[in-house]
Parts: C-alpha cells; structure tokens; sequence
C-alpha cells in the first residue's frame, strides 16, 4: 500500500465516530477500513467484498454510468437496465414524433426485436480503482508555483492512464481527491450499443413536472427501461443486428419485501459535483452571481418555450428535453439560493473560517503551511467576480439561449475546407456534416428561437456591462438599425442559410466561401466568440490561486478537525453512501412520512393539467385495487419512499439497496428543505426521494402489460 494511501487511512481511522453515519459519499476501496463496522450497525448483512471486489464480482459490477450524467443498473442477466425517466428523457423524445409519441404514451418493446437503437448513447461499468497518488507527486518539489505543480501532476496522470489502459479496451482516467491532495486511477469499460426497452408515459415518469420537482411528497414513476449489447464475443462493440444482450457479471436482484422506517438502505452511483469544504466567499458568489442569473435568464427563455411548447404538439416533442434540462437547474439554483438563505450557511462556513483562523494562529507551522489559503480563496473570488458573471450571461444568452448559434460549428468546418480548395476534401466535410444536420433540425423550431434569441440580445444588453458586450450591438444593431434588437433578429433569421433547413441543403450543394464568411450568423458568432475568450482569458488568471487556496484549505480542515470523518467531495466517480428510511420534520407542527402511494397520486390529478394529467388506465387499476403482487402488506400500492442517503446530481437513475444488496428503488431527487446540501449537508432535513420498486414493476406488469420484463429479473419475496 503507498504512502499516502496509508497516511489517509491512518489519519481517517483515528478521528472517531462521532460523524453522523449518513453523511457522506465514500470511495469503495476505503468501505473496509471506514464504513462496514457503522453499516453494519445499521443493519447490513453484506461484507465490503460482496458490495466491491478487485477480484470477484461484486455490487459495483451492476452499476454503470448511463450517459454522459446519471446512474443506472443492471437488472437481468440479459443485460436489462433501468435508470430514471429523466435521464432516458432524451431518448424517449429523440425516438419520438406526432405519430408515435412516446412521451406522451409511453413505449414497451415486446421483443427483443423492438427494441430501439440510441446512437451516441453508452454505458459504462468500473473495472477497478487503485491509489497512485504517491506515483502523481513524485514529481512535485517544494517551493514549485502552482503552474509548475499542475504541470508535473498533469504529466505523471498522463503517463499512469497510458500505461494502464496499455494493450486493453479499457479506458484509463486518474481523477483528484480532497481538493488536489490525493489522486486515484480508475479503470473502466464503455459499451455503445444501448438499447430503449420502455417507459412509462411522461403523466407517469415526469408526474408532477416543474411543481414537483425537488419537492416531498412526490408521486413520480420515474424510471426507464434500456438494455445493453455486446458483440458477440461478450466485448463492447457499435451497433450491429449480430449483437447479444449482455452478459453481466452482477445483476441486481428485486426485492418485493416491505419497507419500513429505520431499515438500512445504500446506494452506488455517480454524484458528479458537490463543495461540501467551500469557502463563505464561494457560497457570496453562489448567492450574488451564479444563482440569480440562471434563475433569471433560463425563466425568461423557459416562458417562451413553454408556450410554444402548449400551442403546438410538433414543437411541444421537439423542445421537451430540451425544456427539461433548462427547467430542472433553474428550479436547483431557486431552492439552493433559498436555502443557504434560510439555513444561514455563509455565517456556518464563517465560523469555520474564524476557527482555521484561530488554529493556524496558535502554530507558526501551520501558519507556514496553510496560512495563505483563505486569503487566496478570497480575493481571486472577489477579483473575478465581473468577468465570472459576463462569462455566465455569454453562456445562459448566448451558447444555450440562441439555438441557431449552436450552427456555427458547421460554418466554421466548412470555411476551413473552402480556404484548402479541396472538392474532396469539402465533399467528404458534407457527408460527415449530414448527421449533425438532419439531428439539428428535426428538433428545432426557427419560430421559437427567434423569439428566444430577441429576448436573449435584450437581456444580455440590459444586464451586462458594455465593455463586455460584443461588437454587434455597436456596429450592426445600432448603426444598420438604430438599435432596434427585433429587426436585427428577424434580418439574421430571413439571410441566414443556417435558418432553414432546406436553404442550408441548397447552400451545401454549391457552397461558397464568401457566402459563409458574410453570413449573419457567422458574423454574429465571430463577435460573440471574440468576448467570450476575452472574458475566458481574464477569468483564466484566477485558476492558479484558487486551485492553490483550495487545495491547501482542504488539507488544513483535515488537520484542524480530528472530530470529524472527511469524504472527499463528490467528482462523477463511484460513490457509496448509506442510511436508513426515515421521515422528517420540514417544519414545525409538520411531519413527512417516509412513503407515498397511488392513492396520492390519483388525489393530484388534474385532468388535462400538463404537469398533473394521468392514464385513465391508471386511475381505473387504482379505483380497482388491482395491485398485483406489488402491494404492500398493508394495502396500499407503494410510490415514492425517503432515505437519509447523500445524494447530488448524477445519482439520478442510482439503485436503493436494502441490507441484503437486494433493489428496493430508484434514487431521482432531493427534498426542497435541504437544496443547500451540495454545500452543507443538513442532518435532520436531508433527504433522498426514491421510487419504490414495487410500483416501477406494476407500471412495468400491470398497467403496461410488459410482464416479460420483470420475468427476466431475479425477484425476492
């Protein structure tokens, strides 16, 4: 074992076990030493090799990276795999139109041979992690600038990932822990052909919609069916008709069983970002920048989106992905905002801060040591702050509020061909172009996003100061026309090329580099682009301090708070967390229970209510009882149940365990009291929402008739 692996699991073991047990999101190999004996306290019957295994197949064998942000697991030995309606959202829509909506009605494959192809799309398991933080700082000196330690670090990385993923398929990634102070390989393997099996319809998998979201108590049946292929050799492979379901190493079984208050419950997954150990200065700017302008600007867009979106059913297809990961961010940043507001969180980091001030005081050592770290933190935070919210507004107005812009990419790609005078060269650019296109524009509205893009330029105008504002507002809206925003949109929208999809194919049947250079868009992007690395460039010269002020932060609070157990934050890699079921107090004279049911389900219905609307399949098989065998013991069809676990966003999809490894349901969500959790985790309010696996296996069964499906699965009565 190395170095500082050793000195990490010395120093972690001997800070007690005072820490509240459901907090934190811990790195597999370190469950042994850190966890098992506190989770089996709370009621597991598994060892840490059951949950991970170098050696054996384990626990982690089923859980995947599905895309590029959420969880999923495996189900089946052939390779079936479940997630959450919103993280397949994309591609129920993709495979989506006025004739077949599966968002509006749901799809089921009944064979194999139904099952529908997701280009792009991929799932990936991990094979192993090790620790090499003793080989990445081998190179680092004292007395080395920050530039020069990344440098050294980034190279050694460079080196480990190429050795390690040498002669294999796999792929290789070294990936930073506890602020830059420990690093860890981890190996993994990706598979490319992922296959939609079913889901519910969106009135079921998205029951609730934006009023629901991050809010208890919930009534969403949010899963979605996949399942993975290989060749048929067993390795990953593209897509191909000779491809075979999976053959995994672990499969999850199923549990029907009970679930009661205080049973243990775990989940493995990807958080991708939290900042438990960030400074009162980054939740100031959280506060005063990062959230009131995406709550603002998306708002503003969303308004216009949705509509739209209400007046016609083509555009309400083409925009409710998009739509939903504009809305679900944008309702984050209302409720975090909130709640470090109300649960007075920049005063707690404060008084941690006063604290650090106080130890390093009494050591010159330390002083020494990690004496400059706040103070770094401090003014980059503050000395970046105008050019972090240009950077955020170019961003919001600009690269996801103008859609058209997103275009460019293929202008850029094309002048680059033209200036070589190469036919071939341009020709095989077309052919290569012609999948992004027709993607583009089948889910893409020029109507609606010119009205978005005019409110956008509008905005962006109103907001942002003017030595931050790229020079088409001066040179082309102001002079060409006399500062009206609306006619220099609707002028782009009737010369553009890029407006349509018919007048770009006829542009690429004879292209032109002068007609591309002079394109309105072009031109547009080119001023935008110009800001945008300006602001990037200044933004940029923060880095170095700040990377230095947080790695140094994180090391002191290790050292200055032996009381407590640090789990590194979370980094998109896999994860354990533990708790149990438990109810809550949102407030007073009020207390949550840890279930939901059908009942309350059909009790929200709104008929013809977008966000509440329902089956009449559903209610009329609520109205009948007929629950199958998913019922609980009590009556009752089970919905949505609460744990303590610590989640963040990229647990979405995460398989609940009970003690005996056993699915028991679908992490998708937090609770609204506890928004502020990515920075402090709040013991009594926080929460994970889960959807009961009994109710995902009746929608499954019962309502859609896909009992072939759940046959597939290992069940446990």
């Amino acid at each position: 074992m190395k170095k500082y692996f050793l000195i990490l699991i010395a120093l972690i073991a001997s800070l007690g076990t005072k820490a509240v047990p459901e907090e934190g999101m811990w790195v597999l190999p370190l469950i042994e030493k850190l966890n098992i004996g506190k989770m089996t306290e709370l009621g597991l019957k598994l060892s840490a090799e059951d949950i991970y295994s170098m050696n054996n197949a384990s626990i982690k064998d089923a859980i995947v990276i599905f895309g590029g942000g959420c969880t999923g697991e495996i189900v089946s030995s052939q390779g079936l795999l479940l997630t959450n309606h919103h993280c397949g959202y994309g591609q129920i829509q993709s495979h989506s139109s006025v004739e077949h909506d599966y968002l509006k009605d749901g799809f089921w494959a009944m064979t194999r041979e139904q099952e529908l192809p997701n280009p792009g799309l991929s799932v990936t398991f991990l094979i192993r992690i090790e620790d090499v933080t003793n080989q990445v700082l081998a190179a680092v000196k004292n007395g080395m600038s920050e530039e020069e330690r990344t440098s050294a670090v980034n190279e050694a990385r460079k080196v480990i990932e190429t050795k390690a993923a040498e002669g294999t398929h796999y792929r290789a990634t070294v990936s930073s822990f506890y602020g830059g102070n420990y690093f860890y390989l981890l190996i993994y393997e990706r598979y490319n052909d992922v296959r939609f099996v079913g889901a519910p319809p969106s009135s079921i998998g998205k029951f609730g919609f934006d009023t629901d979201n991050w809010e208890w108590p919930r009534h969403t049946g949010d899963f979605s069916v996949f399942r993975v292929y290989s060749g048929p050799d067993g390795k990953p492979a593209s897509y191909s008709a000779d491809n075979i379901p999976l053959k995994p190493l672990h499969w999850l079984p199923v549990s029907l069983k009970d679930l009661n208050e205080g049973d243990f419950a775990m989940i493995l997954g990807y958080p991708g970002r939290t900042q438990r150990y960030a400074t009162s200065f980054e939740v100031e700017e959280l506060l005063k920048i990062t959230h009131p302008n995406r709550i603002k600007i998306r708002g503003i867009r969303q308004e216009i989106l949705m509509a739209d979106m209400q007046a016609d059913e083509k555009v309400n297809i083409q925009y409710a992905s998009k739509y939903s990961g504009s809305s679900n961010y944008w309702k984050y940043s209302i409720g975090q905002k909130a709640g470090l507001e109300r649960l007075n969180v920049k005063a707690k980091k404060q008084d941690i801060e006063n604290q650090f001030n106080s130890w390093i005081s009494a050591s010159p050592d330390r002083k020494a040591l990690y004496g400059e770290a706040l103070n770094l933190i401090s003014k980059s935070v503050e000395a970046r702050a105008e050019y972090a919210n240009a950077q955020q507004y170019i961003s919001e107005c600009f690269l996801n509020g103008c859609e058209i812009l997103d275009l460019d990419a293929v202008a850029n790609a094309m002048i680059s061909a033209l200036k070589v005078e190469d036919k071939n060269q341009v020709s095989d650019l077309k052919n290569r172009m012609m999948e992004y296109i027709t993607s583009f524009y089948k889910d893409y509205n020029a109507p609606t996003d010119r009205k978005a893009m005019k409110a956008m330029l509008k905005l962006y105008r109103e907001d942002v100061p003017a030595k931050f504002h790229p020079d088409f507002y001066t040179t082309v809206i102001d002079k060409k026309f006399k500062g009206n925003i609306d006619r220099f949109v609707d002028d782009l929208f009737a010369r553009s090329i890029f407006a349509s999809e018919e007048k770009l194919m006829a542009f690429l049947e004879k292209p032109s580099l002068r007609t591309l250079t002079n394109d309105p868009l072009h031109l547009t992007s080119v001023s935008i682009d110009n800001v945008r690395q300006e602001v990037s460039e200044n933004l940029s010269q923060y880095d170095s301090d700040l990377t230095r002020g947080r790695r140094l932060w994180v090391a002191a609070l290790k050292e200055m708070t032996p009381e407590k157990t640090l789990y590194p934050d979370a980094n998109s890699t896999m994860r354990l967390t533990y708790g149990t079921i438990e109810d809550y107090d949102p407030r007073d004279a009020v207390t949550y229970k840890y279930y939901t049911t059908l009942q309350g389900v059909v009790d929200k219905y709104k008929p013809d209510d977008y966000e509440f609307d329902l089956p009449q399949r559903l209610i009329d098989l609520n109205k009948r009882k007929e629950f199958g065998r998913y019922a609980s013991s009590k009556g009752y069809m089970p919905v949505c149940f609460l744990t303590t676990n610590d989640i963040t966003g990229g647990n979405s999809g995460s398989p609940v365990l009970n003690a005996h490894g056993e699915l028991i349901g679908l992490a998708f969500d937090g609770n609204w009291e506890a928004m502020s959790g990515d920075l402090a985790y709040e013991t009594e309010l926080q929460r994970t929402i889960a959807v009961d696996i009994r109710y995902v296996l009746w929608i499954m069964d019962v309502y859609a008739g896909a009992g072939h499906l759940v046959n597939e699965m290992t069940i446990r009565e």
